[in-house]
């Protein structure tokens, strides 16, 4: 199976990682965290496509620190145990707090109270370093014994010029023969909304389909595009609303 385009061209380290300054410049938590090497559990709270997946990978990478990815929509208690279980063995020892591993656990937020639970004392007694991702408040959505364990780090929307850089390291994976139009990349800009991913699978899908990223291949791929909502309805409208801001882009006489 092909590797998507937003896979390929991932960063791997800091030094790569686009937005998110507030986190990992200099004397920022996460780059502090790194360069001190106590490391801690986190929740890391941000909109789709912001980099969250992202830069668990870096974090778990930079520490040398085995990682093992879940995700809440999947996963249950079942799939916890088989990655524990050859981790805690038999000792009543305490895991060394410089070996523990990773365990990433992808929309957090879709696990239930019971399944949060069983995390807690795999947490507590440092058999795993827990990393969760959601795009939900943890204090509405994170039992409270989990939540009061973790440091919570909340991660920006990008910005449009964040896009825009991300979309450059997607075009220079690609290598297009024709270099797309300043109006052409706005557009797609505008309608990734400041989603990361989403800007990258856009510019994949319009090359793919046509070979080329010009505002009619772009137009033609959002109308073939699903589109993501949640149970709040808040992503309809946004993505609606970037939809239309998108289309005014590149049509100078919109109302």
């Amino acid at each position: 199976m092909p590797q998507p385009l937003a896979d390929k061209v991932r960063p791997t380290n800091l030094g790569e990682f686009i937005g998110q300054d507030h986190l990992v410049n200099k004397d920022k938590p996460v780059r502090r965290m790194l360069e001190s090497g106590n490391l801690h559990s986190l929740l890391l709270w941000g909109p789709p496509g912001c980099g969250k997946t992202t830069l668990a990978r870096i974090i778990a990478k930079d520490a040398k620190r085995d990682f093992y990815y879940l995700s809440a929509v999947s996963a249950g208690k079942d799939d916890i145990r088989k990655i524990i279980g050859p981790l805690s063995g038999n000792s009543s020892q305490p895991r060394l707090a410089q070996s523990s591993p990773i365990l990433f656990l992808d929309e957090i937020h879709r696990f239930n109270k019971a399944q949060q639970d069983f995390l807690l004392p795999f947490v507590e007694d440092g058999t795993i370093i827990f990393i969760g991702a959601t795009t939900e408040n943890p204090s509405f959505e994170i039992i409270s014994p989990l939540l009061s364990r973790c440091q919570v780090f909340v991660l920006k929307e990008h910005t449009d010029a964040d896009v825009a850089k991300i979309v450059q390291r997607g075009l220079k994976e690609l290598r297009l023969k024709t270099k797309p139009s300043k109006s052409a990349l706005d557009l797609l800009g505008s309608f990734a909304n400041g989603d990361g991913r989403q800007a990258l699978n856009l510019l994949e899908t319009t090359v793919k389909l046509y070979g080329k990223v010009t505002i009619n291949s772009l137009k033609e791929s959002l109308q073939s595009k699903h589109l993501r909502y949640d149970k709040k309805a808040e992503e309809h409208y946004n993505t609606i609303s970037a939809f239309i801001k998108s289309m005014r882009a590149s049509d100078p006489n919109a109302a």
